[in-house]
Protein backbone atom coordinates (compact mmCIF):
# COMPACT_ATOMS: atom_id res chain seq x y z
CA UNK A 1 0.00 0.00 0.00
CA UNK A 2 1.75 3.39 -0.89
CA UNK A 3 2.12 6.10 1.97
CA UNK A 4 -0.95 8.12 2.51
CA UNK A 5 -0.30 12.04 4.18
CA UNK A 6 -2.06 13.82 6.68
CA UNK A 7 -0.48 17.48 6.96
CA UNK A 8 -1.94 19.85 10.08
CA UNK A 9 -1.24 23.72 9.24
CA UNK A 10 -2.16 26.12 11.79
CA UNK A 11 -3.54 29.60 10.82
CA UNK A 12 -4.66 32.48 12.83
CA UNK A 13 -2.05 32.59 15.90
CA UNK A 14 1.03 30.85 17.19
CA UNK A 15 0.56 28.06 20.20
CA UNK A 16 -2.63 26.52 19.47
CA UNK A 17 -0.87 22.80 19.96
CA UNK A 18 -0.41 22.11 16.53
CA UNK A 19 2.50 19.23 18.17
CA UNK A 20 -0.05 18.15 20.48
CA UNK A 21 -3.26 17.63 17.29
CA UNK A 22 -0.45 16.19 15.33
CA UNK A 23 0.46 14.01 18.22
CA UNK A 24 -3.25 13.00 18.67
CA UNK A 25 -3.74 12.01 14.85
CA UNK A 26 -0.72 9.85 15.60
CA UNK A 27 -1.82 7.99 18.57
CA UNK A 28 -5.32 7.61 16.76
CA UNK A 29 -4.04 5.71 13.61
CA UNK A 30 -1.99 3.73 16.20
CA UNK A 31 -4.88 2.74 17.99
CA UNK A 32 -6.02 1.48 14.50
CA UNK A 33 -2.80 -0.81 14.14
CA UNK A 34 -1.48 1.55 11.12
CA UNK A 35 2.57 2.40 11.30
CA UNK A 36 2.13 6.32 10.84
CA UNK A 37 5.36 8.95 11.85
CA UNK A 38 5.82 12.55 12.02
CA UNK A 39 7.59 14.78 9.57
CA UNK A 40 7.83 18.41 11.37
CA UNK A 41 8.72 21.63 9.03
CA UNK A 42 10.45 24.40 10.55
CA UNK A 43 10.74 27.36 8.68
CA UNK A 44 13.88 28.90 10.42
CA UNK A 45 17.14 29.36 9.17
CA UNK A 46 18.82 27.34 11.96
CA UNK A 47 20.38 24.29 10.96
CA UNK A 48 18.43 22.70 13.72
CA UNK A 49 17.43 23.76 17.53
CA UNK A 50 21.13 23.35 18.95
CA UNK A 51 22.31 26.61 19.44
CA UNK A 52 18.57 28.35 20.14
CA UNK A 53 18.04 30.27 23.46
CA UNK A 54 14.85 28.14 25.38
CA UNK A 55 13.18 31.17 26.12
CA UNK A 56 12.82 31.75 22.81
CA UNK A 57 12.14 28.09 21.40
CA UNK A 58 11.31 26.09 24.64
CA UNK A 59 13.75 23.09 25.34
CA UNK A 60 15.92 21.31 22.53
CA UNK A 61 14.69 18.03 22.33
CA UNK A 62 17.40 15.20 22.05
CA UNK A 63 16.94 12.02 19.79
CA UNK A 64 18.62 8.34 20.15
CA UNK A 65 20.54 9.12 17.02
CA UNK A 66 22.01 12.50 18.51
CA UNK A 67 19.91 15.08 16.32
CA UNK A 68 18.78 18.39 18.44
CA UNK A 69 15.00 18.80 16.98
CA UNK A 70 12.24 20.70 18.34
CA UNK A 71 10.40 20.01 21.00
CA UNK A 72 7.26 19.06 19.58
CA UNK A 73 9.19 15.34 18.76
CA UNK A 74 9.34 15.00 22.52
CA UNK A 75 5.88 15.16 22.00
CA UNK A 76 5.03 13.00 19.29
CA UNK A 77 7.52 10.24 20.80
CA UNK A 78 5.22 10.95 24.42
CA UNK A 79 1.97 9.64 22.71
CA UNK A 80 3.61 7.26 19.98
CA UNK A 81 5.67 5.25 22.91
CA UNK A 82 9.20 5.31 19.82
CA UNK A 83 12.19 6.55 19.06
CA UNK A 84 12.20 8.46 16.20
CA UNK A 85 14.77 9.70 13.66
CA UNK A 86 16.74 13.30 12.95
CA UNK A 87 15.66 12.62 9.41
CA UNK A 88 11.89 13.85 10.33
CA UNK A 89 12.86 17.16 10.99
CA UNK A 90 13.12 19.28 8.29
CA UNK A 91 14.44 22.59 8.24
CA UNK A 92 14.42 26.03 6.68
CA UNK A 93 18.39 25.51 7.40
CA UNK A 94 18.85 22.41 6.05
CA UNK A 95 17.12 22.74 2.88
CA UNK A 96 19.24 25.94 1.50
CA UNK A 97 21.83 24.21 2.93
CA UNK A 98 21.25 21.33 0.51
CA UNK A 99 20.27 23.66 -2.09
CA UNK A 100 23.19 25.98 -2.31
CA UNK A 101 25.41 22.72 -2.11
CA UNK A 102 24.07 21.12 -4.91
CA UNK A 103 24.44 24.56 -6.50
CA UNK A 104 27.79 25.08 -6.08
CA UNK A 105 28.93 21.36 -7.29
CA UNK A 106 26.82 22.63 -10.60
CA UNK A 107 23.78 20.08 -9.92
CA UNK A 108 21.38 22.20 -11.26
CA UNK A 109 23.11 22.05 -14.84
CA UNK A 110 23.13 26.31 -15.02
CA UNK A 111 19.63 26.56 -14.05
CA UNK A 112 18.71 29.91 -12.40
CA UNK A 113 17.58 28.32 -8.91
CA UNK A 114 14.56 29.61 -7.59
CA UNK A 115 12.08 28.91 -4.83
CA UNK A 116 9.82 27.03 -7.55
CA UNK A 117 10.23 24.58 -8.32
CA UNK A 118 14.04 24.09 -6.70
CA UNK A 119 13.58 24.16 -3.14
CA UNK A 120 9.35 22.98 -3.36
CA UNK A 121 11.30 20.34 -5.04
CA UNK A 122 13.28 19.32 -2.57
CA UNK A 123 11.11 19.58 0.48
CA UNK A 124 9.19 16.78 -1.59
CA UNK A 125 12.14 14.31 -2.21
CA UNK A 126 12.39 14.87 1.19
CA UNK A 127 9.25 13.74 2.31
CA UNK A 128 8.86 10.87 -0.51
CA UNK A 129 12.85 9.48 0.38
CA UNK A 130 11.40 8.87 3.73
CA UNK A 131 8.34 7.08 2.99
CA UNK A 132 10.56 4.81 0.46
CA UNK A 133 12.90 4.01 3.48
CA UNK A 134 10.29 3.81 6.43
CA UNK A 135 7.54 2.63 4.57
CA UNK A 136 4.89 3.57 7.22
CA UNK A 137 1.10 3.56 6.24
CA UNK A 138 0.82 6.91 6.93
CA UNK A 139 2.97 10.47 7.42
CA UNK A 140 1.53 12.96 9.51
CA UNK A 141 3.11 16.33 8.47
CA UNK A 142 3.19 18.95 11.18
CA UNK A 143 4.16 22.32 9.19
CA UNK A 144 5.54 25.04 11.85
CA UNK A 145 4.17 28.61 12.05
CA UNK A 146 0.94 29.97 10.96
CA UNK A 147 -0.79 30.34 7.15
CA UNK A 148 0.18 33.47 6.15
CA UNK A 149 3.86 33.59 7.39
CA UNK A 150 6.30 33.89 5.06
CA UNK A 151 8.64 31.29 6.77
CA UNK A 152 6.34 28.27 6.16
CA UNK A 153 5.23 29.36 2.94
CA UNK A 154 7.49 27.57 0.87
CA UNK A 155 6.31 24.70 2.80
CA UNK A 156 2.59 25.18 2.30
CA UNK A 157 3.24 25.49 -1.78
CA UNK A 158 5.31 21.66 -1.43
CA UNK A 159 2.46 20.33 0.28
CA UNK A 160 -0.25 22.08 -2.30
CA UNK A 161 2.07 20.48 -4.84
CA UNK A 162 2.76 16.77 -3.05
CA UNK A 163 -0.88 16.52 -3.63
CA UNK A 164 -0.66 16.36 -7.24
CA UNK A 165 1.21 12.93 -7.02
CA UNK A 166 -0.41 11.46 -3.62
CA UNK A 167 -3.45 11.48 -1.46
CA UNK A 168 -2.73 13.64 0.96
CA UNK A 169 -5.53 14.73 3.84
CA UNK A 170 -4.83 18.63 4.91
CA UNK A 171 -6.09 19.63 8.47
CA UNK A 172 -6.48 23.04 9.56
CA UNK A 173 -6.32 24.27 13.04
CA UNK A 174 -7.61 27.62 14.42
CA UNK A 175 -8.82 29.11 17.09
CA UNK A 176 -11.95 30.28 17.68
CA UNK A 177 -12.43 33.59 20.38
CA UNK A 178 -15.51 33.97 22.66
CA UNK A 179 -15.40 37.82 23.34
CA UNK A 180 -16.87 38.51 27.11
CA UNK A 181 -18.80 41.56 25.70
CA UNK A 182 -20.69 39.76 23.15
CA UNK A 183 -20.37 36.00 24.66
CA UNK A 184 -20.51 34.03 21.29
CA UNK A 185 -17.63 31.89 19.43
CA UNK A 186 -16.36 34.28 16.69
CA UNK A 187 -15.83 32.20 13.37
CA UNK A 188 -14.36 35.82 11.10
CA UNK A 189 -10.83 35.11 12.15
CA UNK A 190 -11.31 31.24 10.92
CA UNK A 191 -13.07 32.37 7.87
CA UNK A 192 -9.82 34.45 7.26
CA UNK A 193 -7.35 31.55 8.07
CA UNK A 194 -9.34 28.90 5.92
CA UNK A 195 -9.80 31.69 2.81
CA UNK A 196 -5.84 32.15 2.82
CA UNK A 197 -5.09 28.46 2.38
CA UNK A 198 -7.80 28.53 -0.22
CA UNK A 199 -5.77 31.42 -1.29
CA UNK A 200 -2.33 28.85 -1.84
CA UNK A 201 -4.69 26.09 -3.56
CA UNK A 202 -5.27 23.69 -0.37
CA UNK A 203 -8.70 23.01 0.54
CA UNK A 204 -8.89 21.93 3.90
CA UNK A 205 -10.48 18.48 4.72
CA UNK A 206 -11.50 18.97 8.38
CA UNK A 207 -10.93 22.46 10.37
CA UNK A 208 -10.09 21.56 14.34
CA UNK A 209 -11.14 24.33 16.29
CA UNK A 210 -9.47 25.05 19.53
CA UNK A 211 -11.47 26.69 22.19
CA UNK A 212 -11.89 27.35 26.27
CA UNK A 213 -14.98 25.55 26.01
CA UNK A 214 -17.39 23.21 24.36
CA UNK A 215 -17.73 24.33 20.04
CA UNK A 216 -21.75 25.34 19.83
CA UNK A 217 -23.56 23.56 17.22
CA UNK A 218 -24.60 26.88 15.51
CA UNK A 219 -20.97 28.50 15.51
CA UNK A 220 -19.94 24.61 13.62
CA UNK A 221 -23.33 25.16 11.69
CA UNK A 222 -21.69 28.56 10.27
CA UNK A 223 -18.03 27.61 9.86
CA UNK A 224 -19.23 24.61 8.02
CA UNK A 225 -21.28 26.83 5.37
CA UNK A 226 -18.40 29.29 4.96
CA UNK A 227 -15.71 26.46 4.71
CA UNK A 228 -18.27 24.09 2.33
CA UNK A 229 -17.39 21.73 4.53
CA UNK A 230 -19.96 19.29 6.14
CA UNK A 231 -20.53 19.91 9.73
CA UNK A 232 -19.00 16.70 10.89
CA UNK A 233 -15.67 17.62 9.23
CA UNK A 234 -15.41 20.87 12.21
CA UNK A 235 -14.05 19.10 14.96
CA UNK A 236 -14.19 20.72 18.47
CA UNK A 237 -10.81 20.96 20.09
CA UNK A 238 -11.76 22.47 23.72
CA UNK A 239 -9.75 22.54 26.56
CA UNK A 240 -8.79 18.90 28.16
CA UNK A 241 -8.55 17.94 31.85
CA UNK A 242 -5.09 16.64 30.27
CA UNK A 243 -3.20 16.32 26.78
CA UNK A 244 -3.22 12.72 26.93
CA UNK A 245 -7.32 12.85 26.52
CA UNK A 246 -6.87 14.50 23.22
CA UNK A 247 -7.31 11.30 21.26
CA UNK A 248 -9.80 9.60 22.99
CA UNK A 249 -11.94 12.94 22.69
CA UNK A 250 -11.12 13.21 18.77
CA UNK A 251 -12.57 9.57 18.74
CA UNK A 252 -15.67 10.64 20.48
CA UNK A 253 -16.21 13.22 18.10
CA UNK A 254 -16.17 10.24 15.77
CA UNK A 255 -13.01 12.07 13.74
CA UNK A 256 -10.89 9.06 13.47
CA UNK A 257 -13.94 7.05 11.13
CA UNK A 258 -13.96 9.82 8.88
CA UNK A 259 -10.06 10.08 8.94
CA UNK A 260 -9.58 6.66 8.05
CA UNK A 261 -12.17 6.88 4.99
CA UNK A 262 -10.82 10.19 4.07
CA UNK A 263 -7.12 8.43 3.23
CA UNK A 264 -9.14 5.56 2.00
CA UNK A 265 -7.75 2.99 4.37
CA UNK A 266 -9.42 0.03 5.48
CA UNK A 267 -11.80 0.44 8.12
CA UNK A 268 -11.74 -1.65 10.68
CA UNK A 269 -12.22 -1.38 15.16
CA UNK A 270 -9.07 0.35 17.40
CA UNK A 271 -7.32 -2.19 19.16
CA UNK A 272 -9.26 -3.13 22.35
CA UNK A 273 -5.89 -3.89 24.33
CA UNK A 274 -4.05 -0.28 23.24
CA UNK A 275 -7.58 1.57 24.13
CA UNK A 276 -8.05 0.04 27.35
CA UNK A 277 -4.67 1.02 28.53
CA UNK A 278 -4.54 4.30 27.46
CA UNK A 279 -7.64 4.57 29.03
CA UNK A 280 -6.75 3.35 32.39
CA UNK A 281 -3.56 5.94 32.18
CA UNK A 282 -5.42 8.81 31.53
CA UNK A 283 -7.81 7.97 34.56
CA UNK A 284 -4.84 7.77 36.52
CA UNK A 285 -3.69 11.42 35.38
CA UNK A 286 -7.50 12.66 35.66
CA UNK A 287 -8.11 11.11 39.08
CA UNK A 288 -5.45 10.06 41.24
CA UNK A 289 -5.91 8.74 44.68
CA UNK A 290 -3.13 10.98 46.23
CA UNK A 291 -0.81 14.17 45.85
CA UNK A 292 3.01 15.21 45.69
CA UNK A 293 4.29 18.35 46.13
CA UNK A 294 7.21 18.58 43.88
CA UNK A 295 9.77 21.78 43.28
CA UNK A 296 11.06 21.83 39.82
CA UNK A 297 14.05 24.13 39.97
CA UNK A 298 15.45 26.20 36.91
CA UNK A 299 17.42 28.76 35.05
CA UNK A 300 14.48 29.27 32.54
CA UNK A 301 11.00 28.71 34.51
CA UNK A 302 9.52 32.01 33.17
CA UNK A 303 9.11 29.86 30.10
CA UNK A 304 7.79 26.49 31.05
CA UNK A 305 8.48 25.47 27.53
CA UNK A 306 11.98 25.09 28.50
CA UNK A 307 11.59 22.12 30.70
CA UNK A 308 8.34 20.11 28.97
CA UNK A 309 10.37 17.01 29.01
CA UNK A 310 10.72 17.03 32.74
CA UNK A 311 7.16 18.47 33.42
CA UNK A 312 5.58 15.68 31.59
CA UNK A 313 8.32 13.07 33.10
CA UNK A 314 6.56 14.00 36.07
CA UNK A 315 3.22 13.93 35.04
CA UNK A 316 4.15 10.39 33.37
CA UNK A 317 5.63 9.06 36.87
CA UNK A 318 3.03 10.20 39.10
CA UNK A 319 0.38 8.73 37.19
CA UNK A 320 2.13 4.91 38.04
CA UNK A 321 2.36 6.44 41.26
CA UNK A 322 -1.27 6.97 41.62
CA UNK A 323 -0.63 10.83 42.76
CA UNK A 324 -0.98 14.04 41.68
CA UNK A 325 1.75 16.00 40.79
CA UNK A 326 1.88 19.76 42.32
CA UNK A 327 4.36 21.30 40.44
CA UNK A 328 6.09 24.62 41.88
CA UNK A 329 8.10 26.42 39.53
CA UNK A 330 11.45 28.13 41.42
CA UNK A 331 13.76 29.96 39.49
CA UNK A 332 17.13 29.48 41.02
CA UNK A 333 18.61 33.01 40.87
CA UNK A 334 16.22 33.80 43.68
CA UNK A 335 18.11 31.58 45.72
CA UNK A 336 21.29 33.57 46.08
CA UNK A 337 22.53 35.86 48.15
CA UNK A 338 22.22 36.56 51.50
CA UNK A 339 18.38 37.09 52.44
CA UNK A 340 17.91 33.30 51.22
CA UNK A 341 13.80 32.14 52.58
CA UNK A 342 13.47 27.82 52.63
CA UNK A 343 10.11 27.94 53.70
CA UNK A 344 8.74 27.37 50.92
CA UNK A 345 10.42 23.85 51.10
CA UNK A 346 8.29 22.99 54.03
CA UNK A 347 5.87 21.41 51.94
CA UNK A 348 7.67 19.95 49.41
CA UNK A 349 7.92 16.37 48.92
CA UNK A 350 10.56 16.46 46.38
CA UNK A 351 13.30 18.44 44.59
CA UNK A 352 14.86 18.58 40.70
CA UNK A 353 17.06 20.64 39.56
CA UNK A 354 17.53 20.52 35.67
CA UNK A 355 19.84 21.21 33.33
CA UNK A 356 21.07 24.35 32.05
CA UNK A 357 24.01 26.38 30.12
CA UNK A 358 25.99 29.80 31.84
CA UNK A 359 26.57 30.79 35.12
CA UNK A 360 23.36 32.21 35.73
CA UNK A 361 21.30 31.12 38.92
CA UNK A 362 23.90 28.21 39.57
CA UNK A 363 24.93 29.13 43.12
CA UNK A 364 21.02 29.29 43.73
CA UNK A 365 20.74 25.64 42.55
CA UNK A 366 23.66 24.84 44.69
CA UNK A 367 21.95 26.63 47.68
CA UNK A 368 18.45 24.32 47.13
CA UNK A 369 20.99 21.37 46.93
CA UNK A 370 22.72 21.61 50.44
CA UNK A 371 19.14 22.32 51.69
CA UNK A 372 17.40 19.06 50.11
CA UNK A 373 20.19 17.09 51.65
CA UNK A 374 20.57 18.18 55.09
CA UNK A 375 16.80 17.77 55.22
CA UNK A 376 16.87 14.42 53.65
CA UNK A 377 14.19 16.08 50.50
CA UNK A 378 14.28 13.43 48.10
CA UNK A 379 16.81 15.04 45.27
CA UNK A 380 16.80 13.98 41.13
CA UNK A 381 19.48 16.41 39.29
CA UNK A 382 19.53 16.41 35.87
CA UNK A 383 22.63 17.12 33.87
CA UNK A 384 23.58 20.53 35.43
CA UNK A 385 21.80 19.24 38.63
CA UNK A 386 24.07 16.35 38.60
CA UNK A 387 27.03 18.64 38.37
CA UNK A 388 25.80 21.26 41.20
CA UNK A 389 25.37 18.43 43.43
CA UNK A 390 29.05 17.41 42.99
CA UNK A 391 30.08 20.29 43.75
CA UNK A 392 27.95 21.08 46.93
CA UNK A 393 29.14 18.12 48.19
CA UNK A 394 32.68 18.90 47.66
CA UNK A 395 32.09 22.45 49.25
CA UNK A 396 30.22 21.65 52.37
CA UNK A 397 30.89 17.98 53.15
CA UNK A 398 34.29 17.15 51.67
CA UNK A 399 35.29 20.83 52.72
CA UNK A 400 37.31 22.11 49.75
CA UNK A 401 37.14 25.56 49.49
CA UNK A 402 36.49 26.87 45.64
CA UNK A 403 34.75 24.16 44.73
CA UNK A 404 32.96 24.59 41.19
CA UNK A 405 32.71 23.96 37.86
CA UNK A 406 35.60 25.17 35.05
CA UNK A 407 32.37 26.35 33.29
CA UNK A 408 31.55 28.84 35.85
CA UNK A 409 34.91 29.36 37.25
CA UNK A 410 38.04 28.56 34.78
CA UNK A 411 40.08 29.77 37.90
CA UNK A 412 38.77 27.49 40.38
CA UNK A 413 40.87 26.13 42.87
CA UNK A 414 39.18 22.88 42.66
CA UNK A 415 37.63 22.25 39.20
CA UNK A 416 35.00 19.33 40.16
CA UNK A 417 33.25 19.97 36.53
CA UNK A 418 35.94 19.85 33.49
CA UNK A 419 35.25 20.02 29.99
CA UNK A 420 35.23 16.88 28.25
CA UNK A 421 38.69 15.89 26.76
CA UNK A 422 36.92 15.66 23.15
CA UNK A 423 35.27 19.04 23.65
CA UNK A 424 38.90 21.22 23.60
CA UNK A 425 39.42 21.59 20.30
CA UNK A 426 35.86 22.20 19.04
CA UNK A 427 34.73 25.62 18.07
CA UNK A 428 31.30 25.07 16.33
CA UNK A 429 28.37 24.94 18.35
CA UNK A 430 25.91 23.16 16.81
CA UNK A 431 25.85 19.41 16.76
CA UNK A 432 29.21 19.39 18.61
CA UNK A 433 28.29 18.22 22.36
CA UNK A 434 27.99 14.84 23.94
CA UNK A 435 24.56 14.13 22.17
CA UNK A 436 22.05 11.12 22.14
CA UNK A 437 21.83 7.82 23.62
CA UNK A 438 25.05 6.71 25.69
CA UNK A 439 25.30 3.47 27.45
CA UNK A 440 26.00 3.12 31.39
CA UNK A 441 27.42 0.61 33.61
CA UNK A 442 25.54 0.51 37.08
CA UNK A 443 28.00 -0.65 38.85
CA UNK A 444 26.76 -0.70 42.73
CA UNK A 445 23.42 -3.32 42.83
CA UNK A 446 22.63 -1.39 45.83
CA UNK A 447 22.37 1.97 44.34
CA UNK A 448 19.00 4.10 43.97
CA UNK A 449 20.36 3.82 40.00
CA UNK A 450 20.32 0.07 39.84
CA UNK A 451 17.31 -0.30 41.83
CA UNK A 452 15.37 2.06 39.59
CA UNK A 453 16.59 0.51 36.61
CA UNK A 454 16.84 -3.08 37.21
CA UNK A 455 19.37 -3.82 34.72
CA UNK A 456 23.48 -3.21 34.92
CA UNK A 457 23.64 -2.00 31.54
CA UNK A 458 21.02 0.80 30.39
CA UNK A 459 21.04 3.75 27.65
CA UNK A 460 20.19 6.89 28.29
CA UNK A 461 20.14 10.23 25.97
CA UNK A 462 22.87 13.54 26.68
CA UNK A 463 23.40 16.60 25.99
CA UNK A 464 26.54 18.29 27.86
CA UNK A 465 30.05 19.28 27.23
CA UNK A 466 31.10 19.45 30.71
CA UNK A 467 31.86 16.06 33.15
CA UNK A 468 33.11 15.41 36.51
CA UNK A 469 36.49 15.06 36.78
CA UNK A 470 37.86 12.06 38.39
CA UNK A 471 40.64 13.50 40.35
CA UNK A 472 38.13 14.19 43.18
CA UNK A 473 36.38 10.29 42.90
CA UNK A 474 38.24 9.36 45.32
CA UNK A 475 37.85 12.49 47.62
CA UNK A 476 34.35 12.42 47.77
CA UNK A 477 34.24 8.74 47.67
CA UNK A 478 35.84 8.64 51.13
CA UNK A 479 33.44 11.65 52.42
CA UNK A 480 30.20 9.34 51.22
CA UNK A 481 29.58 10.08 47.83
CA UNK A 482 28.64 7.28 45.75
CA UNK A 483 29.56 6.79 42.45
CA UNK A 484 27.07 4.29 40.94
CA UNK A 485 26.71 5.05 36.89
CA UNK A 486 30.17 5.00 34.98
CA UNK A 487 30.27 4.91 31.03
CA UNK A 488 30.88 2.15 29.46
CA UNK A 489 34.55 2.69 29.15
CA UNK A 490 34.68 3.69 32.77
CA UNK A 491 36.29 6.40 31.69
CA UNK A 492 33.09 9.07 33.00
CA UNK A 493 31.32 9.54 35.83
CA UNK A 494 26.86 9.06 34.92
CA UNK A 495 24.79 8.71 38.45
CA UNK A 496 26.46 9.86 41.69
CA UNK A 497 23.84 9.71 45.15
CA UNK A 498 24.47 10.57 48.63
CA UNK A 499 24.68 7.67 51.24
CA UNK A 500 21.42 8.53 52.98
CA UNK A 501 18.61 9.25 51.78
CA UNK A 502 17.17 9.59 48.19
CA UNK A 503 19.49 11.74 46.45
CA UNK A 504 20.53 10.96 43.46
CA UNK A 505 22.04 13.08 39.86
CA UNK A 506 22.82 11.90 36.44
CA UNK A 507 24.63 13.48 33.93
CA UNK A 508 22.02 11.75 31.02
CA UNK A 509 18.41 13.32 30.73
CA UNK A 510 16.04 10.72 31.00
CA UNK A 511 13.50 12.87 30.44
CA UNK A 512 13.88 12.80 26.74
CA UNK A 513 12.66 9.13 26.89
CA UNK A 514 9.89 9.06 29.45
CA UNK A 515 6.48 7.84 27.34
CA UNK A 516 3.36 8.51 28.59
CA UNK A 517 2.52 4.68 28.94
CA UNK A 518 6.24 4.06 29.88
CA UNK A 519 7.38 6.82 32.36
CA UNK A 520 11.39 7.20 32.86
CA UNK A 521 12.44 4.57 35.71
CA UNK A 522 14.66 7.58 37.16
CA UNK A 523 11.59 9.87 37.47
CA UNK A 524 9.31 6.56 39.17
CA UNK A 525 12.06 6.06 41.86
CA UNK A 526 11.69 9.57 42.82
CA UNK A 527 8.19 10.04 42.76
CA UNK A 528 7.89 6.92 44.63
CA UNK A 529 10.65 8.22 47.12
CA UNK A 530 8.70 11.77 47.44
CA UNK A 531 5.31 10.09 48.12
CA UNK A 532 6.61 8.62 51.27
CA UNK A 533 8.29 11.48 52.15
CA UNK A 534 4.24 13.29 51.77
CA UNK A 535 2.89 10.36 53.88
CA UNK A 536 5.41 11.43 56.36
CA UNK A 537 3.38 14.64 56.82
Amino acid sequence: MPTKYVVVLGSLMSGLGKGVVTASILRILNFYDYNAIPIKFDGYLNFDCGTMNPYQHGEVFVLDDKSEVDMDFGIYERFLGKSLTGDLSITGGKLFGTIISKERHGGYLGETVQIIPHLTDQIIKNVESIADVKKPDVIVIEVGGTVGDIENSYFIEAMRQLSLKHEVVFINLTYLPTLDVVGEQKTKPAQIGFRLLLQDGIRSNFIICRTVSTLLEGTKEKLALFANLGKDRIIDDQDQPTIYNLPLHFMELGFDKLLIRELGLRHSAPNAVKMRLWKNNVKRVVSPRGEVNIALVGKYTNLKDSYASVKESIIHAASKNDVKPNITWVESSDFEGPNKDYSMFKKIDGIIVTGGFGNRGTEGMINIIEHARKNKIPYLGLCLGMQLMAVEYARNVAGLSGANSAEFDPNAKNKIIVLLDSQKQITDKGGTMRLGAQECLLVDKNSIAHAAYKADLISERHRHRYEFNNEYADILKKKGLKITGVTKDRKLVEFIEWSSGFGIGTQSHPELKSRFEAPAPLFLSFIAAANKNHAKG
